[in-house]
């Protein structure tokens, strides 16, 4: 079952690799969406795919690259679009 998880990353999490990270991440898994920065410091990530493999995304996440200090990571599921086509790191 394909399905849509939103990550919100708090703490050091900007200009340590973590989108890049994310995005390799991603697309080792399988998977599509996006990830970007937000203006008040956190990293939003936006996935659709097979649950297991979101799951896996998300933990990978809560650590992030080894630069990365991730305080908090709130998870939102959703109903996947099957909107994208891959995963890539965004600024909109």
């Amino acid at each position: 079952m394909i399905r849509r998880v939103r990550l919100l990353v708090a703490g050091r999490v900007q200009g340590v690799w973590y989108r890049d990270g994310t995005r390799r991440r991603a697309l080792a898994l399988g998977l599509t969406g996006w990830v970007r920065n937000l203006s008040d410091g956190r990293v939003e990530v936006l996935a659709e795919g097979p649950e297991a493999a979101l799951r896996s995304l998300a933990d990978w996440c809560r650590e992030g690259p080894p630069l990365a200090r991730v305080e908090s990571v709130e998870e939102t599921w959703e109903e996947a679009t099957g909107g994208f086509d891959t995963f890539e790191v965004t600024w909109s």
